[in-house]
C-alpha cells in the first residue's frame, strides 16, 4: 500500500519549505515506525501552497506483540499483586506461576494487538498536524490550529487499487483531493494515487518537485540570456528562493536604464537579489549588468508584458536609489568618511571605530615585514578599511561592505594594494570563503582578526561553550586560514602580546587608578593644611574628613582590579594561544589529521609558529603510516615504559649521559653508535626546519633499538650496567622527543 499526504495552505514562506518538507517526513515515517508500521520508501515535495509526503510500500498493519511481564513473587502482600494487576491490566485469573532463581513468582503474558495502517496513520498525523515546528505560526478564524498559514484542505489516502481516506484530526475537511493553480486552474479535483495527483497538479499548472522548478527557470533563463550573447550571474541561493515562490514558472527578461549602467555590478545585483529576486543578466564582453531575469507564476496574454512592465518601473524607482547613493558617496573623500568612525562605538570597554583602526593600523604595519607587504601602504590600508562602514550605500546594503570600500578607494586613486585591501580585509568569513593572498590584504586582515581577538581576550568576553556572540571561533579560524595557505611564518605569541597590550581597557584602568589617587593625595594635602576651611564647591573640613576613608577604600580596590587585570593580561597571549590550537585541531582534523599526532606536535616548543607545526603533524602522520614509524613507536614506547617504572621505583632520573665504555652487549655498541650518528643529523633537518629529513633519520633508528630490546637485559645484575642501559633508554627518548612528543601518541 502507498499513502498520501498533502497540506494545503496558503502561501508558505520560501525560506521555510525545505525545512518544513524534512520535517514532515522525518515526523510522520518515525511516528509509523515506532507504532509497528513500517515503509519501504519516502518522498516529500514542496509548492508555495502544499507540503505533500508520499510513502511507498506501506504495511498494512503492525504485527501482534507479546510481551511476558514478571510480577511479584507468590505469597507476596496483596496490595502489591493488586498494583501489578492494575500496572499489567489483566485480572487475577490471567496470572500463572512460575519458578525463578529466587522461588515461585507471578507471571502474565500481555498481548498488543496489531493496528491498521489507517488507524496508526490518522493518529500519527494528527499529532504532527497539531505539534508541527514552524519557525512562526498563527491561528486563524475561530480556529485554534497554529499552521504558518491558514491550512485549507487535507489529502490523505491510502491505498493502491482501491484508497481509502484516512482522517485526520483537523479544523478543515479531509478528504482525496486537492486544487491547482491559484489564477490558472481554479477548482477542486480527486486523485487516486501519487502518480495521478502529479499528473493532476501538472495539468493544472502546478510543477510539484522544487528541483525541478528550478531546473527549468535555470535552463529557461540561460537559453534566453545566451540568446542575447549574454550569461545570467550564478546564485544558487536566489534560485532556490525563486523556486519556492512560484508553482508555474515562467521566465521573464527585461532591461535595465543605460543611466544605471556605471554602477558597480555588485550593487545592481544586490538590489536586485535583494529587493526584487530578480536574476542579474551580464554583458561578458564589458561586465556591466545589463538585464535582468524574473520569473512569474503564470502565463499571461500578452506574454508577461504587462509584468516586465510593472517590474520594470519598481526596479528603476530602487536604482534610481542606488545610483543617488552611489554618486553622494563619491563626493565624500575617504578621509572624511574615516573620520566619522569616531562617532561609531565599536565597545564600550574597546572604544569606538576610529580608535580600533588606529590599533589595526599599528598592528598591521607591525606584521606587514613578515607576510612581504610594505608597511606604509598595509597602514594606509587599515586607516581606511573601515570607512565604508560610513557610506550610505554601505548602510543600505551592509552585504557590501569591503567591497564598496574598495570602489571608493579605487576612485579616490589609492594604490591597487590598498583598494584591494579595503575588500578583502573581512576574509575569510568561513571555512569554505576565499583567502586572501595579496601581502598587503593579509597584513591588514591579520591585523583585523588579531585586534578582535586580543581585545574580547582583554575584557574577558571569551566564547562559553556553544555562545560565540562575537564571532571570535571564527576569527581564530581565520587567522589559521591566512597563515597556513599563504604559507607565513608568524610568531603569534608576541603578536598577540602586542595587540593584547594596545587594547584601552588596560589603559581606562589605570587612568582610574590615577584619578581616585590623586583625590586622596589632595584630600590629605588639604587636611594637612591647619588654615584650609574649605568652601561652598570643595566642601567644608569635616565633610572632606567623613569622605576620605572612603576614597582610600575605593582607592585599594581600583589598584586590587587594575592588578588582577594587569595579570590576567600577562597570561592572556598564552591562554589566546592554546584557543588558537582548539580552533586548529578541528581544522587539521578535517583534512585527516590524528589527533594525537597534533597534541604531540602542539607539545613542541614554538608551538606558535602554525606553519611549521602544521608542517610536522603531516610529516610525522606520514612517518607513522610506515612500517619504520610504527615500529620506532613501539620501540620508543617500551623505552618510555620501563624508564617510567625504573625511576618510580627508585625514585631518581635517568637523565645522565651514557658512557659507550660501560657497554657490554655488540646490540648495545650499536644502539650507541647508531644514536651518535642520528642525533647530528636530526639537529641539522630541524635547523633547516626539514621535518622530512628529521623523520628519515629516525627510521634509522628503528633496526638497533629493536635488536637492542631483543639481546640485551636492560635491569642487569650489575647496577653500573643497569644505570647506563636505563640512560641509554633515556637517549633515545631524548633524541625522538626533538622531533615530536612521541609519548603523546596513543599505539
Amino acid at each position: 500500500m502507498d499513502y498520501l499526504l498533502e497540506l494545503f495552505s496558503e502561501e508558505i514562506p520560501a525560506r521555510m519549505q525545505k525545512r518544513a518538507g524534512e520535517d514532515l517526513k522525518k515526523l510522520v515515517t518515525n511516528g509509523m515506525v515506532e507504532a509497528g508500521i513500517t515503509y519501504e520508501s519516502a518522498a516529500v515535495f514542496t509548492t508555495p501552497r502544499r507540503l505533500c509526503l508520499n510513502v511507498c510500500g506501506v504495511l498494512e498493519a503492525s504485527p501482534t506483540l507479546r510481551e511476558e511481564r514478571k510480577g511479584p513473587r507468590v505469597g507476596a502482600p496483596e496490595k502489591a499483586i493488586e498494583g501489578f494487576l492494575r500496572g499489567a491490566g489483566v485480572s487475577r485469573e490471567d496470572l500463572v506461576v512460575k519458578a525463578d532463581k529466587k522461588g515461585d513468582i507471578y507471571v502474565v503474558e500481555i498481548v498488543k494487538p496489531g493496528r491498521g495502517a489507517a488507524e496508526v496513520l490518522s493518529e500519527v498525523v494528527s499529532e504532527v498536524v497539531h505539534n508541527f515546528p514552524w519557525p512562526k505560526s498563527m491561528r486563524w478564524g475561530a480556529s485554534q490550529m497554529r499552521w504558518v498559514r491558514p491550512l485549507h484542505s487535507v489529502l490523505s489516502i491510502l491505498g493502491k487499487t482501491e484508497v481509502e481516506v484516512v482522517p485526520v484530526q483537523v479544523d478543515v475537511p479531509v478528504g482525496d483531493s486537492t486544487e491547482g493553480h491559484r489564477f490558472m486552474a481554479p477548482g477542486r479535483f480527486s486523485v487516486s494515487s501519487f502518480e495521478d495527483y502529479e499528473a493532476k497538479l501538472k495539468a493544472a499548472y502546478v510543477m510539484l518537485d522544487p528541483a525541478e522548478r528550478a531546473d527549468m527557470i535555470w535552463h529557461d533563463a540561460t537559453n534566453a540570456a545566451f540568446a542575447l550573447g549574454l550569461d545570467v550571474v550564478e546564485d544558487r541561493a536566489l534560485l532556490a528562493e525563486v523556486a519556492g515562490l512560484v508553482e508555474w514558472p515562467v521566465v521573464l527578461m527585461g532591461g535595465i536604464a543605460e543611466d544605471f549602467f556605471a554602477l558597480p555590478p555588485e550593487v545592481l545585483q544586490s538590489s536586485m537579489r535583494e529587493h526584487q529576486k530578480f536574476f542579474s543578466v551580464r554583458n561578458p564582453k564589458t561586465g556591466r549588468i545589463e538585464k535582468f531575469v524574473t520569473v512569474a507564476n503564470r502565463e499571461t496574454a500578452d506574454a508577461g508584458a504587462t509584468i516586465l512592465a510593472g517590474n520594470q518601473k519598481v526596479l528603476f524607482a530602487r536604482l534610481s536609489d542606488a545610483k543617488f547613493f552611489w554618486e553622494n558617496d563619491l563626493r565624500v573623500p575617504l578621509a572624511d568618511m574615516a573620520a566619522k568612525l569616531e562617532n561609531v562605538t565599536f565597545h564600550n570597554k574597546l572604544g569606538t571605530q576610529a580608535e580600533r583602526v588606529a590599533r589595526i593600523a599599528a598592528l598591521a604595519r607591525e606584521i606587514a615585514p613578515m607576510v612581504g607587504a610594505d608597511a606604509d601602504l598595509a597602514g594606509q590600508a587599515a586607516e581606511i578599511c573601515k570607512a565604508g562602514l560610513m557610506s550610505e550605500m554601505v548602510y543600505e546594503f551592509p552585504e557590501l561592505q569591503g567591497l564598496m570600500g574598495r570602489y571608493y578607494a579605487e576612485a579616490a586613486g589609492m594604490p591597487a594594494e590598498v583598494a584591494n585591501a579595503c575588500e578583502q580585509h573581512w576574509q575569510p568569513l568561513g571555512p569554505s570563503d576565499d583567502v586572501p593572498s595579496e601581502p598587503t590584504s593579509v597584513a591588514v586582515a591579520l591585523a583585523d582578526k588579531i585586534d578582535t581577538l586580543t581585545g574580547f581576550w582583554a575584557i574577558d568576553e571569551k566564547p562559553t561553550g556553544s555562545k560565540d556572540p562575537f564571532a571570535l571561533r571564527r576569527a581564530a579560524l581565520g587567522v589559521i586560514r591566512l597563515v597556513l595557505e599563504n604559507d607565513l611564518r608568524v610568531g603569534l605569541v608576541e603578536q598577540l602580546d602586542r595587540a593584547i597590550n594596545s587594547q584601552p581597557w588596560k589603559l581606562a584602568l589605570s587612568g582610574a587608578l590615577l584619578n581616585i589617587r590623586n583625590q586622596v593625595s589632595e584630600a590629605k594635602t588639604k587636611l594637612a593644611d591647619p588654615n584650609w576651611r574649605g568652601s561652598l564647591l570643595s566642601g567644608t573640613r569635616e565633610q572632606l574628613e567623613a569622605d576620605l576613608p572612603a576614597l582610600e577604600i575605593a582607592t585599594d580596590n581600583s589598584s586590587n582590579e587594575y592588578q588582577s587585570h594587569i595579570s590576567w593580561l600577562a597570561e592572556a597571549p598564552q591562554n589566546l594561544l592554546s584557543f588558537f590550537h582548539d580552533r586548529l585541531k578541528v581544522y587539521l582534523k578535517d583534512k585527516g589529521i590524528r589527533h594525537d599526532v597534533i597534541d604531540a606536535c602542539l607539545a613542541m616548543p614554538g608551538n606558535d609558529d602554525l606553519t611549521l607545526l602544521v608542517k610536522r603533524a603531516e610529516a610525522l602522520q606520514a612517518f607513522l603510516n610506515t612500517d619504520d614509524g610504527e615500529n620506532l613507536l613501539q620501540g620508543f614506547k617500551r623505552a618510555n615504559n620501563i624508564l617510567r617504572a625504573e625511576e618510580k621505583k627508585d625514585g631518581v632520573s635517568y637523565e645522565g649521559q651514557p658512557d659507550i665504555k660501560f657497554a657490554e652487549a655488540p646490540a648495545e655498541q650499536a644502539l650507541f653508535k647508531a644514536l651518535t650518528e642520528a642525533a647530528p643529523s636530526i639537529e641539522t633537518a630541524l635547523k633547516a626546519e626539514n621535518i622530512e629529513a628529521a623523520m628519515a633519520a629516525l627510521a634509522a633508528l628503528r633496526a638497533p633499538i629493536y635488536t637492542f630490546f631483543d639481546d640485551v637485559q636492560v635491569n642487569a645484575e650489575n647496577q653500573i650496567t643497569r644505570r647506563n642501559r636505563l640512560c641509554l633508554l633515556n637517549e633515545i627518548r631524548e633524541v625522538m622527543q626533538k622531533v615530536a612528543m612521541f609519548s603523546e601518541i596513543s599505539g
